[in-house]
């Protein structure tokens, strides 16, 4: 049906002007890379006969963060405090040391591991000894530096969904960049409404997307864009 052809090659045409529009406006705000813990860390310490354990772990959003909480936290335990990082989100809870004492120390200790994408949770048994409100930040903010210190971590290098229009006769060229930049998750739609025409979807670190273009380009000897 060439109306039904038409209408496909415009909704295509449509979101490729749409895709590009986001790619030219999303280069500048692109995330960079963050360090974060790899599998979860787990410290425990006696000061003044009571006992906190730390326990923390990488977590990408807020949910990740509060299902990580219940799943840890002792309900028979005298605290269960927290603080988690998530980019520019954040949050910390005393679960009812005083003000102050408990959740934003162990706050404190994520922000100077440098350590972003992670919770810490550190659970206290109380051993009937009182600590004070110094000795409180010292006991949750040191148990927590100490679980982090020298957690085994990885650089995450955030990645873009990225896509293009490729004719047949150049796919095998340009699934060879695809491999050379360490493309993932690699998807082709047919219904492009072009004739001999695919549009190629993958996932790749967002610092390589500038190269990758021009990589494709000038293996394929002519100018093929990149939509984002």
């Amino acid at each position: 049906d060439p109306a039904a052809a038409v209408h496909r090659s415009s909704a295509t045409a449509a979101a490729a002007r749409a895709m590009s529009s986001t790619s030219s406006s999303s280069a500048s705000s692109a995330p960079t890379p963050y360090t974060t813990l790899v599998g979860r860390v787990r410290c425990e310490r006696e000061i003044k006969r009571s006992k906190f354990i730390a326990v923390a772990a990488s977590v990408p959003d807020e949910r990740s963060a509060m299902s990580f909480l219940n799943e840890v936290k002792d309900p028979r335990a005298t605290h269960n405090c927290w603080a988690y990082k998530v980019g520019e989100q954040f949050r910390y809870n005393d679960d009812g040391e005083p003000s102050s004492t408990a959740g934003k120390p162990i706050y404190s200790a994520i922000i100077s591991s440098g350590i972003d994408m992670v919770m810490v949770v550190v659970i206290r048994y109380f051993g009937g000894i009182k600590l004070g409100t110094g000795g409180l930040v010292r006991a949750y903010g040191g148990v927590a530096s100490e679980c982090l210190k020298d957690a085994p971590t990885c650089l995450v290098k955030p990645k873009a969904r990225v896509g293009m229009e490729v004719p047949f006769d150049l796919l095998g060229t340009v699934y060879n960049q695809l491999q050379h930049f360490h493309a993932e998750d690699i998807k082709q739609d047919y219904d492009t409404g072009k004739d001999g025409t695919v549009v190629v979807m993958f996932k790749v670190e967002y610092e390589k997307i500038e190269s990758l273009g021009s990589a494709v380009n000038s293996a394929c000897s002519r100018k093929i864009e990149l939509l984002q």
